[in-house]
This record gives C-alpha cells, sequence and structure tokens, in this order.
C-alpha cells in the first residue's frame, strides 16, 4: 500500500503481485487506484484512525467519490446503505454525526463501511478489534466474516489472536522476526506445525480440554531487535533443534509436504518423527 513514508520505512526486497502486476513497481499516482478501491484496509485502532473534524457520512462519502462516478444524491444513499449494512442503528441521523460521538465499536464499523465501500477484491484487516472489548471485538469478526461473502473480497487478517485464526482462517502464515518462517492450510498449521516457533506457539496455548491442567510451556528466550538482526536464523536463540548451520545462514522457504511450506532446516526430521509418532 506504501503507506508508511521512506524512510524510515524501506522495502528490502520482494514483490507483490496482485492482478498480474508488482505493486512495488507502481508508482504512487497510479497506486491510488488500488487503494481504497481494489485493496482496501482495516487499521488497528478505530479511536484514531477517523478524521475528528469531519462527519462519519463526508468519510465513507470521500472513498465512494473518488473511485465511483456517482451523483451527490447517489454518493449519500450509498453511504446510508453502508452504515446499515455494518449494523449501525439510526443510519441516517448518524451520517451527521462526528466520530467522538461514536464507541469504540461503533468506530471500527465506520472503518469497516468506509473499507467495503467499493467492494475490494482484498480487504487487509489489521489487529482489527485490539482496542476493544472481548463481546464488541466477536461482534467485529462476524461481521468482517460475513461482509466477506456479500462482498466476494478475500480477506488478508493480521492477528496475534491464534484463537482467531483458528476460526476465521483457511491458510496461515506465521511470521518471526519479520519474515515467513511457515505457510500452509490452517489445520496443517495447528494439527502438523513444523517450524519450531510454531511448535512453540501451539505448546503454549492453554487446552480447556485436557484433564490434568500443568504449568504453560513458554518459548524460552526473548525476540530479537529488528534493527540489529543476528545472522542466520533469528529464531536459533531460542529453538531446541538449533545447530551450526543455523547460525551461518537463514534457511529458505520451501515445500515440506504438499501445500506446506516451512524455513528451517530441521523440518523435514520433524515431519518424519511426526510420521513415525502417529504411526
Amino acid at each position: 500500500m506504501k503507506l508508511i513514508p521512506q524512510p524510515p520505512g524501506k522495502i528490502v526486497s520482494g514483490e507483490i503481485i496482485f492482478d498480474g502486476k508488482d505493486l512495488l513497481k507502481i508508482n504512487l499516482k497510479s497506486l491510488q487506484s488500488y487503494r481504497g478501491n481494489r485493496i482496501s484496509m482495516i487499521f488497528q485502532d478505530p479511536m484514531t484512525s477517523l478524521n475528528p473534524v469531519y462527519t462519519i457520512g463526508n468519510q465513507i462519502m470521500e472513498s465512494v467519490i473518488i473511485h465511483q462516478k456517482l451523483s451527490k444524491e447517489s454518493v449519500k444513499n450509498e453511504a446510508l446503505r453502508l452504515l446499515e449494512t455494518v449494523g449501525i442503528a439510526e443510519a441516517r441521523k448518524r451520517l451527521g454525526s462526528y466520530p467522538h460521538e461514536f464507541s469504540g465499536g461503533m468506530r471500527q464499523r465506520v472503518m469497516i463501511a468506509m473499507a467495503i465501500a467499493n467492494a475490494p477484491d482484498i480487504l487487509i484487516a489489521d489487529e482489527p478489534t485490539t482496542a476493544l472489548d472481548v463481546t464488541i471485538q466477536a461482534q467485529i469478526l462476524e461481521l468482517i466474516d460475513e461482509l466477506k461473502y456479500k462482498t466476494n473480497s478475500s480477506i488478508i487478517l493480521i492477528t496475534h489472536d491464534l484463537g482467531v485464526v483458528a476460526k476465521y482462517a483457511n491458510r496461515v502464515m506465521v511470521m518471526y522476526a519479520g519474515k515467513t518462517v511457515e505457510f500452509s492450510t490452517v489445520d496443517k498449521i495447528y494439527y502438523r506445525p513444523l517450524h519450531p516457533y510454531t511448535l512453540g506457539l501451539m505448546n503454549s496455548i492453554t487446552r480447556l480440554d485436557e484433564e490434568k491442567k500443568g504449568r504453560l510451556k513458554p518459548i524460552e528466550g526473548s525476540p530479537p531487535s529488528l534493527i540489529d538482526l543476528p545472522r542466520g536464523c533469528t529464531f536459533r536463540n531460542r529453538c531446541v533443534y538449533s545447530k551450526d548451520e543455523c547460525r551461518r545462514k537463514y534457511p529458505s522457504l520451501i515445500e515440506i509436504e504438499e501445500e506446506h511450506f516451512v524455513a528451517c532446516f530441521k523440518s523435514k526430521e520433524i515431519l518424519e518423527n511426526r510420521i513415525k509418532q502417529s504411526s
């Protein structure tokens, strides 16, 4: 999306292919036709993401005006429809309200309305429930999941909540220190993790169905500093499988089994051990 100024932000390597084009090679002017239109985003803090000096209606209508050729009355009606779609009561009256008149949950619903205004192909939800209480979190996630089918959008859900991932995701990309360490279907990630970091995450979850409640198994050590990353695998100092090769170079992300990609020198060994244990 190129929303972070460069510097301090920096694109080190790689490409982002969307509809056959590398978005990293598109200039900012051309990128405007993608932002909020074909690719949209729900930010994690609704309390600071809305402009306090503009009405809710104006902020929703702005995106529609930029990307759709509609009359003024049609734009207003579209904003009204969007508010109703995300469950805002008395939507017509609320068009003239300001952000400070809305609760955190209502503001996030407005953010969702803005994000789906142009029926995007991809909707990026960046920790969309971080600043909300548990009850509202569930409502917002259910709303996003419902709208996925209504708008036919693909959702990229960024979250630390493994329960949310299990319930809503189809495919999962596990990241550590800014790099992908494992990528597969949600079932394989949860029931057959092959990267030591993913294994550690799964072992640290409290199991409600276990008869004996033992101590939690945290991942030893601390994450590395992103401004001073160690050479080789960034997880090696916390990894029980670490070996000399891990210090020398970073492992490539390779397909260990069908639709299961892992960046670890020991992943094949872990898979073989799992197969032996299950046989």
